[in-house]
């Protein structure tokens, strides 16, 4: 795990490629890929007439190129996969008007108005139904460090979602109780994977009997394979590893177009969007009116550990040391 760690601390700097021209209307770096969001942005395209230069690329990575290019970079809006690639960047980034930041609970954007949570996501422990029962399954996160998990628990340490899950720890219960788990997980030879997908494909295959990943990945495979044999338990309350994360989108201050930045962003938080997460992506809806999954529980009784999200950000760097 220290390994794959330091794989991604080395590469933070790289830029992924653009998908469009220097004549786009509106430039997006997004944290989130493009088999998801690229339907969403063609609509978006159709609709206002507007060429859009998309670049995809990991959360962590695409706000480090933006810290980097400073005044110079090309971005308009960074839709990224968590709060803590935002509040990373959060002095590079515009207030939003009042307008904006109110169609969304205070809980699930920037104290400060620089950014707004898109859709929320719960941090759960996947499992598998053809090898365990859901009692079975841990109610903490600190109990997959056990031995009887040794070499059953999957990990991502490379995404996004993982690194704030560990940076919230680290906001929770402080940096030696954090290295402490890390250790003991990575001493529990947990397998490693490049991200969330193929942890709910490794547990449905046999390799692994759990996996700490987001809620909707379980969403997404099932739809492609009605048979998949795994499913999401929540922890408890409060617990460190039960982190209630947002995908969130900001508008950049040094933005040459502002009015085209600013229409994207309450698009993302339109009724139309967010009615797209929900069916497609399983995600929470973070917008009043917009109803959730029928098999979700109520996004207000799921609590994570009692942080500020844009606190993720100050961690992100140090986490990912």
């Amino acid at each position: 795990m220290r390994r794959a760690l330091t794989a991604l601390a080395a590469a933070v700097a790289v830029l992924p490629a653009g998908c469009g021209g220097d004549d786009a209307d509106l430039t997006v770096y997004s944290g989130r890929n493009e088999e998801l969001i690229g339907p969403l942005m063609d609509d978006y395209e159709k609709e206002t007439g507007l060429e859009i230069d998309v670049r995809y690329g990991d959360s962590a990575e695409l706000a480090a190129a933006i810290a980097e290019e400073g005044d110079g970079s090309p971005a308009d809006v960074f839709f990224s996969q968590d709060a803590g690639a935002l509040g990373s960047i959060e002095d590079k980034l515009a207030p939003l008007p009042a307008a904006t930041l109110d169609k969304v609970s205070p809980r699930f954007r920037d104290p400060d108005g620089r950014w707004v949570g898109v859709t929320g996501r719960s941090r759960v422990i996947a499992w598998s139904t053809a090898r365990l029962e859901e009692s079975e399954v841990p109610d903490s996160i600190f109990d997959v460090t056990k031995p009887e998990w040794k070499g059953k628990v999957g990990l991502a340490p490379s995404n996004a979602s993982f690194q704030a899950f560990v940076s919230g720890m680290r906001l929770t219960i402080g940096d030696e109780r954090t290295r402490k788990f890390l250790e003991d997980l990575a001493a529990n030879d947990p397998k490693i994977y490049e991200n969330n997908i193929q942890q709910i494909e490794a547990i449905d295959r046999g390799e692994v009997d759990l996996g700490l990943v987001n809620h909707y990945y379980v969403y997404e495979l099932a739809r492609e394979n009605p048979g998949l044999k795994v499913r999401n338990h929540f922890l408890r309350a409060r617990d460190p590893g039960s982190l209630v994360n947002v995908a969130g989108a900001g508008m950049l201050a040094r933005s040459e177009h502002k009015d085209a930045a600013l229409d994207f962003v309450n698009f993302l938080v339109s009724r139309q969007a967010q009615t797209y997460f929900v069916e497609d992506n399983g995600e929470y809806p973070l917008v009043a009116g917009v109803p959730k999954r029928r098999d979700l529980p109520a996004l207000a009784q799921v609590r994570g550990p009692d942080i500020q999200l844009g606190d993720l950000g100050g961690k992100l760097r140090s986490t990912l040391q």
